[in-house]
């Protein structure tokens, strides 16, 4: 039975004659000697899509794909914010995956259920007891493809997801082996702390950014109809890494908008408008918000063909998608979850960033002074401070979040370069 086409013609032969101990260990240590080395001299703006890379070669180099990719995921939503696409699926199977994915959370490998298990790495073809036919993601992507099986592994670290790797295997190469998915497993922790670790190197801000968001108008198919400027910007920007189709734009955008459409699909009766929300990191360090919003178009409406019905003029069936600067809540919570502190401590934290007293947080969330103080201590524990002074420096200066006077802010909460002066607005 031949190789997989991606397989390297060195070092898997040889790692898979040792031990899965050997080969945990070897992977492990590739890893992370290579993300050490990338998050003390990589952009911290790019420094997450290059952890993702380096977290795809190592495991490639030890479990060979013929079609893989990896995902930068926001860990609130698990909607995709970017990721290493080249070797991924064809762009024309994607509006059909983001709605088997995210939209219809179908199938037992779906992200959201295999972030939920206590084993970070999955087979399709033993997850569904052999009966890859059962699996609608098998019959309507993989199998068109010529591909045989999917393994997937969630990159997780604190209670939270961060990225996903997923690697295929066409028809006629050799299957992947329960010590493959053993490795991808060993993987996890390791990428998902580095990721974990990239995001939290964020750094001064060292250009303007547009102040309003931009719009996105997409049709009832997901192509992009209008764009403003600024949308265009910001999708431009977003920390992914594959070809961008002019008329679907970036994957991320794809998958909040695909999750809205369905979610009105599936419900048309609750209300004509239907929303949601996905927070991406661009390469310039920013937190962007993609806020997708979908018009059910009219019973009497619905049908019309060729784009020229009354549906279509008064925008009913058309996903418009908000695209702009995360504002200070948003941006709060994905500071905050990068820490991994629990829901209670990331209240408590909130409270003491903005300033607020022992007292005034027990009064605020009915807790005791000494409830407060134990949330405190492993607080600190976690985001490795020693005091409320040092925590508030530690988040708001390191990650530049608004709330502050000076020094002067952009306009997306990011500090300036104190040599730009108190000129800038």
């Amino acid at each position: 039975m031949p190789r997989p086409a991606s397989e390297p013609p060195s070092e898997p032969a040889a790692g898979r004659s040792g031990s899965l101990r050997a080969r945990s260990g070897d992977l492990v240590d590739a890893f992370e000697r290579r993300s050490r080395r990338l998050l003390a001299t990589a952009p911290a703006a790019g420094a997450a899509l290059e952890v993702l890379g380096a977290a795809a070669h190592c495991l490639l180099r030890r479990v060979p794909a013929d079609v893989w990719c990896g995902v930068l995921l926001d860990p609130a939503t698990l909607l995709d914010t970017g990721g290493r696409h080249e070797q991924g699926f064809p762009e024309r199977v994607m509006p059909r995956l983001f709605e088997i994915e995210h939209a219809e959370q179908a199938g037992v490998d779906n992200i959201r259920a295999l972030s939920r298990r206590t084993e970070p790495a999955s087979l399709l073809s033993v997850s569904t007891g052999r009966r890859l036919e059962d699996s609608v993601y098998y019959r309507d992507i993989l199998h068109p493809e010529g591909l045989a099986d999917e393994l997937r592994v969630a990159l997780r670290d604190r209670g939270h997801c961060w990225g996903l790797l997923v690697l295929c295997r066409a028809r006629g190469t050799l299957p992947f082996s329960p010590a493959d998915v053993a490795l991808a497993a060993r993987l996890s922790t390791p990428a998902g702390r580095a990721l974990r670790q990239a995001f939290l190197l964020g750094g001064t801000d060292l250009g303007d950014t547009p102040d309003a968001p931009g719009l996105v108008i997409l049709d009832r198919n997901g192509r992009i109809q209008q764009a403003t400027p600024t949308a265009r910007h910001w999708l431009g920007q977003i920390q992914e890494s594959r070809p961008t189709g002019e008329q679907t734009g970036p994957l991320a955008l794809q998958a909040v908008a695909a999750r809205v459409r369905t979610t009105a699909h599936e419900n048309p009766g609750e209300s004509p408008v239907h929303s949601t929300r996905s927070r991406v990191r661009t390469h310039s360090g920013h937190w962007v918000t993609l806020h997708a919003t979908h018009m059910s178009a009219p019973e009497h409406a619905r049908g019309n063909g060729g784009g020229t019905g009354l549906g279509e003029e008064t925008g009913a069936g058309h996903t418009y998608v908000s695209v702009g600067l995360s504002q200070p809540g948003d941006l709060a919570a994905i500071v905050l979850d990068a820490y991994g502190l629990s829901a209670r401590e990331r209240q408590v934290a909130q409270r003491v960033l903005v300033g607020r007293s022992t007292t005034e947080i027990v009064d605020e969330l009915a807790i005791t002074e000494d409830t407060v103080q134990d949330h405190l201590k492993k607080i600190f524990r976690k985001a490795d401070v020693h005091s409320r002074r040092e925590l508030m420096e530690e988040v708001f200066f390191h990650h530049y979040l608004p709330g502050l006077v000076q020094p002067p802010l952009t306009t997306d909460g990011r500090r300036r370069p104190r040599d730009r002066g108190a000129g800038n607005p």
